[in-house]
């Protein structure tokens, strides 16, 4: 089953890591769904790709214009930079916020569950990250494990590019699957 009719956020900023929102966003757009990314600035973001900045992508709502009704699903790429940004603005906090309390999937890579941290929707769940910021999950009082995709009730993380096969698969099984009881803010 195609993901037709399926409309799909891609939350991020300049610093992006480049292949972690590339790459979720031609495996969404390969099964049918529309895709469109979400900023909190207009024109284009510049992704970070090998200690350098990498390749643009236009946006096509700033955040303050997006409303997660519109969407099936909410994809949270990482890098540094953009999750750092993003996780000071209430607005991107807020639009987070609003897909778990909807109880719709989302997926956090790498960086990005830094986000989930200052939304404040981790506690009490399964997941995984870079390893440099395990801490900072176990923390903010999630179980955090050392696996390439872990799901948890529509949310769907992983640690690093190279578990972007799996992690791409489970956004996909995710959305196909639809609202979760279980996901929570």
């Amino acid at each position: 089953m195609k993901l037709e009719n399926k409309k799909i956020a891609i939350l991020a900023t300049d610093g992006f890591e480049k292949s972690e929102l590339f790459k979720p966003m031609e495996a969404l757009k390969e099964e049918g769904a529309i895709v469109h990314i979400i900023s909190n600035k207009d024109g284009e973001i510049k992704s970070w790709d090998d200690a350098n900045w990498g390749k643009t992508i236009k946006i096509d709502k700033k955040i303050n214009e997006a409303n997660e009704n519109d969407y099936n699903a909410l994809v949270l790429p990482g890098g540094v930079i953009s999750p750092d940004i993003l996780r000071v603005d209430e607005s991107a906090l807020n639009f987070i916020r609003a897909f778990f309390k909807s109880k719709k999937p989302v997926a956090a890579i790498c960086h990005a569950p830094w986000l989930l941290i200052s939304a404040g929707v981790i506690q009490n769940r399964t997941v995984t990250s870079y390893k440099s910021i395990k801490d900072d999950v176990v923390n903010a009082g999630a179980h955090w494990i050392d696996e390439e995709v872990v799901v948890d009730s529509g949310l769907v993380t992983s640690r690093k590019p190279n578990d972007l096969p799996a992690f791409c698969d489970k956004i996909i099984e995710e959305v196909r699957e639809g609202k979760h009881v279980a996901q929570h803010a």
